[in-house]
């Protein structure tokens, strides 16, 4: 089916070498894409194997190496080379590409929604914000209908804070005529939970907006799941914010 792809890999079994029934790109196509394991969908974006390695091992090796599917799915094309090896450049960038235009179509879905809802914010956030090594500020600018019309990083800072005064926070918001925002920002640690920062900041931003008249609708701190309990914080949904 398909030709030898570009030298940066060494390809040798390639997709004609299986059963028909077993190709994947014949499958998808036949029964669909939910019937295709993340071996095999994986499979048809690299399109060949290696040396002693067909393109499903290739796959299930690359998939194992990143952790999870999640994992790969947050990778550079950079990260996905130097996790497994024999990942030339254009496998790892046909791969982070397919997987940047996925989250770009989920989030387009979350901003129809009512960004004023924790678990939406959360949701449009996570991918990016809950696995970096520092903590990082948002502004969500919204319209009269609590849509969202703009993301802006506003602030980046260490492990443990982050600085950003509201001038910032309120710049692009007076700019792109917003009627209210919401403040995010991550905690590295994993625990979403307001520090004595958190809540000082969140005060100082309320009084602010109140001001210029552009409101703070909440302030949702993400975290990381697994711990059972929610993986984000709203001030909002805890009363602290009106």
């Amino acid at each position: 089916m398909d030709g030898m792809e570009d030298c940066d890999d060494e390809p040798t079994l390639q997709m004609r070498d299986f059963m028909k029934e077993d190709l994947p790109r014949e499958k998808l196509l036949q029964y669909g894409r939910g019937q295709l394991s993340d071996e095999e969908l994986i499979a048809i974006f690299l399109r060949t194997g290696l040396h002693g390695c067909n393109v499903l091992e290739l796959a299930g090796r690359l998939k194992r190496a990143a952790g999870s599917l999640s994992e790969l799915g947050r990778m550079e094309a950079r990260q996905i080379m130097a996790c497994c090896k024999g990942i030339g450049t254009a496998k790892a960038a046909t791969l982070a590409a397919v997987f940047e235009l996925g989250q770009r179509a989920v989030k387009e879905e979350i901003r129809k929604q009512d960004m004023t809802n924790p678990k939406v914010i959360y949701d449009y956030l996570a991918s990016d914000l809950r696995f970096r090594p520092e903590e990082n500020m948002v502004v969500l600018l919204l319209n009269a209908q609590r849509r969202l019309i703009r993301r802006c990083d506003v602030g980046r800072g260490t492990l443990t804070r982050v600085l950003t005064h509201p001038r910032n926070i309120f710049r692009d918001a007076i700019v792109y005529n917003a009627c209210s925002i919401i403040l995010a920002h991550n905690h590295p640690s994993g625990d979403p939970h307001p520090s004595k920062m958190d809540m000082e900041l969140t005060e100082t931003v309320r009084k602010s907006g109140e001001i210029i008249g552009i409101p703070l609708k909440d302030h949702v701190i993400v975290g990381a799941e697994g711990s059972g309990a929610l993986p984000y914080y709203s001030f909002h949904s805890h009363g602290l914010l009106p």
